[in-house]
């Protein structure tokens, strides 16, 4: 995967940080945290989860959005399938509620969406702190104890895995990764070359250098190398590329990450591994992702459907 100069980096990094923390975005003329604070206070599709996860140490939470259906009398006995989406660097389980109008997205879906807490984790075991597993977290805690609390189907054709930035890189790696557990995996705007940056590309991105280097380590670090998603990609034996669960990706044109994303479309492309590869007018924003995050429930209710 092709490298950014140091300077161009640090525009996509700054780009993303800002993203993740800037509050006074709006949807259709209206704040979004006025949006969700009445969805959430109201809603009883919404459950939040205290989870405690003996692999990390802490509570983490996570939200559930459950589908209209779901407590009818006649719908009681029957499990669904769920997506789980995935949040980005500086982000929380919250924002897909809070940012977006996601309850209203969902509404005419058979699914469940799962909303958990990654912190500013990567998705992925640390190379330096023992107990941060969030990638391990995700596997064996989560996913089981949400087909244990909610009727959600265990099969790999009913379980789909989508996030932004540092989720959308999650997901592609969960789904090359751990291909069995997914039917489709899609990335928005997706930090995809998290795992290749180094200390000399972050000069002066002290946040997002100690976030990297926590969970990855050095430059040399096996860590690293078990996940670098253009290695893994790359380096996938054509035998199992059918065992692949189907890809989506896209990224906005005004994105700093579009070249990356680009890059690594040219590598599916390549090892000719189904997938859609979109880039759309937008940049790393919430405005962005309120409407891409629409398309993935709309390819994700598709998938589902064939595994019915």
């Amino acid at each position: 995967m092709a490298k950014y100069s140091r300077i161009s980096l640090a525009l996509v990094l700054v780009a993303i940080f800002s993203a993740a923390t800037a509050g006074g975005s709006t949807l259709s003329g209206r704040p979004l945290a006025q949006h969700v604070l009445t969805q959430t206070a109201t809603n009883p599709r919404v459950e939040t989860i205290q989870f405690e996860s003996k692999l990390v140490g802490k509570i983490l939470p996570y939200n559930v959005l459950l589908p209209v259906n779901y407590n009818q009398a006649d719908s009681r006995t029957k499990r669904y399938p769920v997506i789980y989406l995935l949040h980005g660097l500086t982000g929380h389980y919250t924002n897909w509620l809070e940012k977006t109008k996601l309850v209203d997205y969902t509404a005419p879906y058979e699914f469940i969406i799962v909303m958990p807490e990654g912190n500013d984790s990567w998705y992925t075991d640390s190379a330096t702190v023992p107990t941060d597993k969030y990638e391990s977290y995700i596997l064996q805690e989560l996913i089981p104890d949400v087909e244990k609390r909610f009727r959600a189907a265990s099969e790999a054709g009913s379980r789909a895995i989508a996030g932004l930035s540092m989720g959308g890189y999650g997901a592609l790696k969960f789904g090359v990764k751990y291909p069995q557990q997914f039917v489709f995996v899609a990335s928005m705007s997706g930090a995809l070359g998290a795992a290749s940056w180094t200390e000399s590309d972050l000069k002066g991105l002290e946040f997002i250098l100690r976030s990297l280097q926590s969970v990855y380590g050095s430059a040399s670090s096996p860590t690293r190398a078990a996940n670098d998603l253009g290695r893994l990609y790359r380096d996938l034996p054509a035998a199992s590329i059918a065992s692949l669960p189907y890809i989506y990706l896209d990224c906005g044109t005004e994105d700093q990450l579009l070249p990356i994303n680009r890059n690594f479309a040219d590598i599916l492309m390549t090892r000719k591994i189904p997938h859609e590869y979109r880039q759309l007018p937008g940049n790393h924003s919430w405005t962005y992702w309120d409407a891409q995050v629409q398309e993935v429930l709309r390819i994700a209710a598709k998938k589902f459907a064939k595994n019915v």
